[in-house]
């Protein structure tokens, strides 16, 4: 997998955006992961979910990892529902 399978045309310019950075985070296995997620439901979240998922890939990558993998306990802050579906989906993700 190089990057995003899913075209943007259709997308509004957040969406874009956010796709465009899932997929260029600077750490392989997080843009694997949120690359993955996003091509696959970035069109179907909602404002508030877009929220969670922006203040989510604030986050340092390296941290993000251990949080998805189970490594490290999830901050609080973190720990929303968006994040959860991220960690559910990564059992469709193709590596």
């Amino acid at each position: 997998m190089t990057g995003s399978s899913r075209t943007t045309t259709d997308l509004p310019p957040r969406q874009r955006r956010i796709l465009f950075r899932s997929w260029h985070r600077g750490m392989r296995e997080m843009d694997l992961i949120l690359g993955q997620f996003a091509d696959a439901h970035i069109d179907t979240l909602s404002d508030e979910e877009l929220d969670q998922y922006e203040a989510l890939m604030e986050a340092l990558d390296r941290d993000l990892l251990k949080w998805v993998t189970g490594e490290a306990e999830v901050p609080a802050e973190f720990d929303t529902p968006i994040f959860h579906r991220i960690v559910l989906s990564r059992n469709e993700m193709k590596f």
